[in-house]
């Protein structure tokens, strides 16, 4: 597509030929697909779900079903919901350390009430959000995000080693040259497809970084095909399969990090306006992506999908394409929610080795800590701001890797004081409003 052909398309509401349109939303989906449904595996496992098994496969259903239910909220939008622009919606990283922990603690039924009330919460904040926006500087949201990735970076570790006992892995095997062959051909292919081509490819090289990992598994034995064989063809959707159940330490803590969600959103509407349009986003843009934002979250909650956020690496393909068109973006959406109506492509993905999963996500986690220290690159590095960075991480991460040091804490507020990100972020919050500017 030629420059003028693409600034043709800088208007929300233009839209390209289909033969143009449909490829151009494959590509957004293929930038995010692997890590729309890497979220539901990790939260699946927390919750003792076996690998590969039906309950597993529907999580990961509905993470597709619903980040392309939540994308066309975005992009239709109806009434103050949705930003109507070309912003993709997918199952957000952020949430898993908070909602792992609450799964293997108190269950899936309890993670899942307070997704839906979290989600309702950042719903109303849609009215509010540009009022808010003063306690979340890039000091504050830099901080979260890093706090993200630096907790989950142990977790590619573990899974590109073979995962554990509890797993589907042998412990013995664990660490084995033949994990790591298969991870490391994850890893170098996505390398490579990133940084020596373009376009498409680049775009979706850890999708292509895993289907050369899982060859390479299936070449060693590693893949069973068992779950794909027993899955049907169309999903049957649940309302609430694991229960209603309320727990209010656990709602506070998937709030917490839904505030933040919500602030990382406004960010993403305003990079897309200016990448797109090369304007800044008005506050109904604003109001409407958070909107959607909050009612995707919650509406996935009630089937057993977990929490949806804008999706920051398609903002770069609005720019990189120069196409705005909000329809072609609700193409993609609609190819994510026929996938998750097809359990046979939820059961392959769970076919994939955790060693294949784990090469993958080594590059995702490591990008997310690195997406957190871009955004800390905007902060001037004054005394004070030294501080909260070392207390706010130091606690966070710290309680985290010793959680017997809160170990006479109460059931959820346990949970939520070594999850990482919450403890993090509430500590960034209060002394960035506490401590004085012009501190020495």
């Amino acid at each position: 597509m030629t420059d003028k052909a693409m600034g043709a398309y800088s208007d929300p509401n233009s839209m390209p030929p289909m033969g143009q349109a449909v490829p151009l939303g494959l590509q957004h989906v293929l930038a995010m697909f692997a890590s729309n449904v890497t979220p539901s595996i990790i939260v699946a496992g927390a919750a003792g779900l076996a690998f590969g098994s039906a309950e597993q496969i529907y999580l990961i259903q509905m993470a597709m079903l619903f980040a392309g239910v939540a994308t066309i909220f975005q992009t239709m939008g109806f009434g103050p919901v949705g930003a109507r622009m070309p912003i993709m919606q997918g199952t957000s990283f952020a949430f898993v350390g908070v909602l792992a922990g609450i799964s293997a603690t108190q269950g899936l039924g309890v993670a899942l009430t307070s997704c839906i009330i979290g989600g309702l919460i950042h719903f109303a904040l849609g009215s509010v959000i540009g009022r808010i926006r003063f306690l979340f500087p890039p000091l504050v949201t830099g901080l979260v995000i890093l706090a993200i990735g630096l907790y989950l970076i142990p977790v590619g570790i573990k899974y590109a080693a073979g995962g554990a006992a509890d797993f589907q892995m042998a412990a013995e095997s664990f660490g084995s040259l033949k994990h790591w062959t298969v991870a490391l051909t994850v890893i170098v292919v996505a390398l490579l497809f990133k940084f020596k081509t373009s376009g498409a490819l680049s775009n979706a090289a850890i999708l292509i970084g895993l289907l050369a990992g899982y060859a390479v598994a299936a070449m060693l034995g590693m893949v069973s095909l068992a779950g794909f064989q027993k899955a049907s063809w169309v999903t049957s959707i649940q309302v609430l399969p694991y229960g209603f159940e309320f727990s209010l330490g656990a709602v506070i803590a998937v709030t917490l990090v839904s505030i933040v969600s919500a602030v990382e959103t406004v960010g993403d509407a305003s990079a897309t306006a200016k990448a797109g349009a090369g304007r800044d986003a008005t506050d109904e843009e604003i109001a409407g992506a958070t909107y959607a934002d909050g009612l995707g979250t919650a509406v996935a909650g009630v089937f057993g999908g977990l929490p949806n956020t804008s999706f920051s690496q398609n903002v770069g393909i609005v720019g990189m394409t120069g196409v705005m068109s909000r329809h072609v973006v609700t193409i993609a959406g609609v190819i994510l929610v026929i996938c998750g109506l097809l359990p046979k492509i939820g059961a392959l993905i769970a076919s994939m080795p955790l060693p294949v999963l784990g090469g993958g996500v080594i590059v995702m986690f490591g990008m997310v800590a690195a997406a957190g220290m871009n955004v800390l690159s905007e902060v001037k590095m004054t005394r004070r701001n030294m501080v909260i960075i070392a207390i706010s991480l130091t606690a966070g991460l710290g309680l985290n890797l010793v959680p017997t040091a809160v170990q006479y804490l109460p059931g959820i507020w346990k949970t939520l004081a070594t999850s990482a990100v919450a403890p993090t972020a509430f500590l960034a919050i209060v002394l960035n409003q506490i401590l004085p500017e012009d501190m020495e």
